[in-house]
């Protein structure tokens, strides 16, 4: 009977239950575009930092730089003309070590004891500025006014690059700043070259700590014309191309990535680090670990995740804060508008029904089959209302998806610069370098959304019933027969 007469009444008043799951269909369907969304920004933004920590790193330990008179110094460059006549073709390789003050490389085993930490490796990060020309007679003098940042590549290459100038003569020179990160090859599921895919040749092989080789990024391979079995001159010192790796997140951490012990050479940091990247035993227990590291490993300071979130700037974190908060509010409005206007519409559908109701009565229907009968049709209004939503809201996160706008991401702004750092990048000692990327923004919808619309959509069912059920509760048989009059 119950049933009968339920398919009967939906029958007869679709009009009206159409009225009420299109409202219930569309607070549920922005919330599904709103949570979509905002899982996407996550997304977004957890690939613009992997650029930084690379895959599977928590976050990481440094030592922040402090101006010395050695590190404040601007570089020199020194270049004699020799040989015949008054030219000589010269050219001179500056390795630095950028952004932080160098830790031991003991370090590493030192925060890898601490407790829920599952893994640590370290890493050098070098920024190479090297001048190829022609000078006369006299003195080359280079002047550093900004170390550059990772996206300074090339000869020339716009802001950042060291000017040079010559005193006593002239010159036909130019200069080429590039970023180089020595890795622990024995340790390669950590660090920045994890962010990256190799596309051509291979990795590094775990017995080639000291080997001359090195791994390009794909954008600065392409640009220097690099490609597997090529050669790279660093400071003399002639490296092997093996492997070529393009960057998940559109642009990679370093130009070139070489063994540690390598980069150590190049620098004249023997057994020195500038980076401790960290994997977490559980990510539940990140800042516990935090503190650890930072009470037990003197002198360091220790960037998670959310920490670099924070340096995030650009429409990427605009859209974000706009998803999350006034997102947010707008679905609790529109829903809750939804729920007050279904629940209104059911009780106003069962003042009209006052005749009807009050017969039944008559005839021997007690308040609490009344109820239940008003509840169960609002309960299929309210899961037909979920199903449109669920539909419209699918529908919506896949528009998003299709469309994939692009964001900007700026990572700086507020660091000390530095592989890995707050900064992110290779600032110069005491400068900040920041990194644009642009990544597209997709809204991806997971099963919890689905099972939340699902519960959206008996919530917004009882609530109308509970508005059409207390209304039924309280008819008379006598209210037919005043009706009727």
């Amino acid at each position: 009977m119950f049933f009968t007469y339920l398919r009967r009444e939906l029958r007869r008043r679709r009009k009206a239950a159409l009225v009420v799951a299109s409202g219930l269909a569309l607070g549920i369907a922005l919330v599904i575009v709103v949570s979509s969304v905002s899982s996407g920004m996550g997304k977004a933004q957890d690939k613009v930092l992997q650029s930084l920590y690379g895959l599977g790193t928590d976050m990481t330990v440094t030592k922040a730089a402090t101006p010395t008179a050695s590190n404040s110094r601007r570089p020199r460059f020194q270049f004699d003309a020799r040989g015949n006549g008054d030219d000589s073709t010269q050219s001179s390789d500056r390795v630095m070590v950028q952004g932080f003050t160098t830790l031991a490389a003991s370090t590493v085993t030192e925060v890898g004891h601490q407790k829920g930490v599952s893994s640590a490796v370290g890493g050098l990060s070098l920024n190479v500025v090297k001048v190829n020309g022609q000078f006369t007679r006299g003195q080359f003098q280079q002047n550093q006014n900004s170390a550059g940042g990772r996206g300074s590549r090339g000869a020339g290459g716009g802001a950042g690059q060291p000017q040079g100038e010559v005193r006593g003569g002239g010159a036909d020179f130019d200069i080429n700043q590039y970023t180089v990160y020595g890795t622990d090859v024995t340790k390669t599921a950590l660090g920045p070259l994890t962010s990256s895919k190799i596309t051509s040749g291979r990795t590094f092989r775990t017995t080639e700590t000291n080997a001359e080789v090195v791994v390009a990024d794909s954008a600065y391979a392409k640009e220097k014309k690099y490609k597997v079995g090529s050669t790279v001159t660093i400071k003399s010192v002639k490296f092997t191309v093996i492997g070529i790796a393009t960057a998940d997140s559109g642009d990679a951490a370093a130009n070139l990535y070489i063994p540690l012990q390598q980069a150590q050479a190049l620098a004249g940091e023997k057994n020195k680090i500038t980076t401790v990247y960290v994997k977490a035993t559980d990510s539940q227990q990140i800042d516990s670990v935090k503190s650890a590291i930072q009470k037990n490993v003197s002198g360091t300071t220790v960037t998670t995740s959310t920490d670099l979130a924070k340096t995030v700037s650009g429409s990427l974190s605009t859209a974000s804060s706009l998803a999350t908060n006034v997102g947010k509010w707008l679905s609790i409005a529109v829903l809750a508008a939804a729920f007050l206007v279904a629940g209104l519409l059911t009780s106003s559908a069962v003042s009209r029904r006052v005749r009807e109701f009050g017969t039944l009565k008559a005839l021997g229907w007690k308040s609490g089959r009344v109820t239940r009968q008003v509840v169960g049709e609002a309960m299929v209004n309210g899961l037909l209302g979920g199903a449109l939503g669920i539909g419209l809201g699918l529908a919506g996160a896949y528009a998003v998806t299709s469309v994939s706008p692009t964001l900007q991401a700026q990572l700086g702004g507020g660091g000390t610069g530095g592989f890995g750092g707050p900064g992110g990048g290779f600032g110069g000692p005491g400068r900040q370098a920041a990194k644009t990327l642009e990544v597209a923004l997709t809204a991806p919808v997971s099963v919890t959304t689905i099972v939340l619309a699902v519960v959206l959509a008996v919530a917004g069912g009882l609530i109308a019933g509970a508005f059409g059920g207390w209304r039924a509760s309280r008819l008379r048989p006598a209210d037919a027969l005043r009706r009727v009059e």
